[in-house]
Parts: structure tokens; sequence; C-alpha cells
């Protein structure tokens, strides 16, 4: 795309998001003022770029905004007396400048023309369409769309990853078993259902996403990996719509392939976390997932999908959430058996003096996360890879690093800190004693 359109779409994003903002705390008038410009904004780019292969969204979300304007018009009675309609907009723009009122004015008038050309621009995209396929392939290619949006997402084939690998973190594998792979097996068992929605909170790095791959990898069910944040959209309405067509196509997909479905969303706060100042489009995406966990959990009792979030700022979520996760457990920073363990396994496949003991490097490393002890043991081995390339000749590969000794392991430590703060630890301790539920 070139610079211009890309200017008319940025354009177009800041008056629509400076629109929702207005529109949430009541500046109708103002609001619809923003509305108008996002829409012009949209107009112009498809006028401009009429062979533009995303020309059908900007006219629909052009559309989006020519609605809200009418329906904020209804509502503050614009629509029915023109007279009204000046009355009240110079009664909003007295504080304004004398640009914004006399465009404020001209927004009943331009109203109808703009919707006009919008419905001919997507009648002419509609008709173009409809000559190279019938109804019937339509109805296929947005199927096919929705299965292609998440399909990349899916992990069909069973995760490459053991409970043995999960080290440690015995509380959490055990609430995953009782509520995912136990019902799997033995669905007889649980006559007032299991729970389906599961809350995995604690430090990053310490196996959140593995535990859920091996939940999957033992029940041979389809692992979906969403990144939160990704669901998010500048466009009105876009986003609900995301977390919607996600929750179908899940459905869909357990209903076809009758196999368990996990959905793991990964920083779920980003999605359902309070904030200041906020909008009505993030209202609408946390009501659109209130309302497809409340499917999962209560509409389909007996069916095997799952929702796991994972997030590193529990205190983040607002309580009405926290009930659609039955579970909620902490994952911790590895304790000292499970350092040892973490240690053991990365260890034994370096070249290691003899004389290395891994229960002192157990010691050394208290308050690293398994991400930060796995990332000291390959610096480790960066280091004496680095010493081979600059000292030795690494072509010859009869030349092998020299072996890894204790000392490697304490400069490293001391040259790379605990990715978790102590405060951070507190944090996470004080909401598991209130929120918990294993």
């Amino acid at each position: 795309m070139t610079l211009a359109p890309q200017e008319l779409e940025n354009t177009a994003s800041k008056y629509a998001a400076e629109a929702i903002k207005l529109d949430s705390q009541g500046s109708h008038s103002v609001a619809i003022l923003s509305y108008q410009r996002a829409s012009e904004a949209l107009i112009r780019l498809v006028e401009i770029y009429p062979e533009y292969k995303l020309n059908r969204v900007y006219l629909e979300r052009a559309s989006a905004y020519q609605n809200r304007i009418k329906a904020l018009q209804m509502a503050n009675g614009i629509l029915d007396d023109d007279s009204q309609t000046l009355k009240e907009l110079n009664g909003v723009s007295d504080n304004k400048n004398h640009s914004n009122n006399k465009n404020l004015k001209s927004i009943v008038k331009t109203n109808s023309t703009l919707t006009k050309n919008i419905n001919k621009s997507l009648y002419s995209i509609d008709n173009n369409h409809s000559s190279l396929n019938n109804n019937s392939s339509v109805d296929k290619n947005k199927t096919s769309d929705l299965t292609s949006e998440f399909e990349n997402l899916i992990i069909k084939e069973k995760p490459l990853v053991s409970w043995n690998e999960v080290v440690g973190l015995d509380d959490a594998k055990r609430a995953i078993r009782e509520s995912i792979v136990y019902p799997t097996k033995r669905a007889d068992l649980f006559p007032l259902g299991w729970p389906r929605g599961i809350l995995l909170f604690g430090p990053p790095g310490c196996g959140k996403t593995l535990l859920a791959a091996a939940a999957a990898a033992e029940i041979h069910g389809y692992f979906i990996n969403i990144d939160a944040p990704s669901m998010m959209s500048k466009w009105l309405g876009e986003a609900e719509k995301n977390i919607s067509k996600l929750f179908t196509f899940a459905r869909k997909l357990h209903e076809k392939e009758k196999v368990p479905i996990l959905l793991f969303i990964d920083e779920i706060d980003s999605l359902l976390g309070t904030r200041n100042g906020e909008v009505g489009g993030e209202v609408r995406v946390k009501n659109q997932f209130l309302t497809e966990m409340d499917g999962v959990n209560d509409k389909s009792r007996h069916s095997f999908i799952y929702v796991i979030g994972a997030t590193n700022k529990p205190w983040s979520l607002e309580s009405g959430f926290l009930r659609r996760f039955q579970k909620r457990i902490y994952v911790t920073l590895p304790d000292i058996v499970s350092r040892k363990d973490l240690f053991k396994q990365y260890v034994s496949k370096l070249n290691n003096d003899p004389s290395l003991k891994i229960d002192e490097l157990a010691k050394l490393s208290d308050s690293y996360s398994a991400s930060d002890i796995k990332d000291i043991c390959q610096s480790v081995q960066l280091k004496v890879v680095n010493e081979l390339f600059e000292n030795g000749d690494p072509l010859n590969e009869s030349e092998i690093p020299r072996t890894i000794n204790l000392s490697d392991f304490k400069d490293m430590i001391k040259v790379r800190k605990p990715s978790v703060s102590l405060e951070n630890v507190r944090a996470y301790m004080r909401w598991s004693e209130q929120y918990k539920a294993l």
C-alpha cells in the first residue's frame, strides 16, 4: 500500500477511536462529527483506489459509522426536525471553534449522500463478486474464510510435550488433570459436569503454556493457541466479532472432529483487564467474552471445549470474569527441587566437567524462573562456543568446546539477574490467597 492510502486509513482510525471515546462519555453531538470524518476518509480512500482489495471492508466500516450516526441523531431527535438539529448542534458547539460548528451543521445534509454512495459501492462490489460465484459458493467461501483465519493456530498433531517435562507444579498438574484429563476418559463419573474455564496466573516463564500443551497431548485433543492482543482491533466492532468467530470456530471444529478442544488464550488480561478511561469498544469485547464463556460453561455441559487463560497480571482482571474460570491456578516460581530437575534436564545435553554439582546450581538460582534457568544454561553454552570460535579452529569438526564447570555458571548468574522481582512474587501470593481455586 502506498503512503497516501495509508494516511487516509490512519486518519479514519484516529477519528473512529476519538468518536468511540466521545460516544462512551456521552458527548454524542461531537462524537457524530468524528464518526462523520472517519466515514468520509474511508469513502475517499475507496474513491481514489477503486480496485483495492480491502475496499469492501472499508465500506462496511463506513456504513457502520453512518448507522451509529443515525442512531445518535434519532436518540437526540436530530433526524426528525432540521431546526432542532441546528439548535442542538449550536448549543453543543458554543464552546467550539467556528469550523467545528460549520461541520456539525452540515452532517445531517451529507449523511444521506454518503449512505447512498456506500450502498452503491457495496452493490457494485457484490455484483462483481456474484458474476464469478453463485450463492452457494459464497457461503462456502465464508466458511472457508472462518476456518483459514484460525487454521494456522491449531496444533492438530499431538503436542510433543509430556507431564514429565513440566517440572514441579504438582498442584497445577493435579488441578488440570481433574478438570480436563479425567472427564475425557470417564465422563460418566461427572454428573454435575466439570470445569471448562481454567485461569493460569503467575510470573512469566514458569510453564503456563507448557501445562496446557501437556494436557492437550494426554487427551489427544486440538490445541488452539491465541495471542489475546491479536484479537483486538482499532476498528469499531471488529474485536468482539473476532471473539465470536473464535468461539464459533472452536464449537464447529469440536462438532466436526469429535475431539476435545483446548482454547489457550495467552495474555488474557489484554482482553479482560480493567483500564482507565475505558471506551465502548472494550466494554463490548468483555460482554462478548462473558456471553461466549457462559455458553461454554452452561449450554454445553457435556462438551469437551475448554478455555484456558494465562496472565502475568491477574489483579487486572475484573471479579465478574473470575467466576467464569472455575479453576484459578497459581503457577509459581520453581522451588529448589524443581530447579535441580531443570538444571539436570538442560545440563545433561552439554559437555560438562565431572566436578559440576547440580545441587550447587539449584542453590545459586534462587528466585529464577524456569525460563531464566534455561537461558542461563544456553548462555553458558554460547560462552564456550564463542571461545572456540575466537581461539580455536571452529571449522575443524574434531575440535569441540571445552567442558563447562561451576565457575562458568557462577559468572553467568552474576550478569543474568532474575526476571521476576520479590515485590511481584509477593503480589502473586497475596492475589492467590484471595482468589485461588484449585
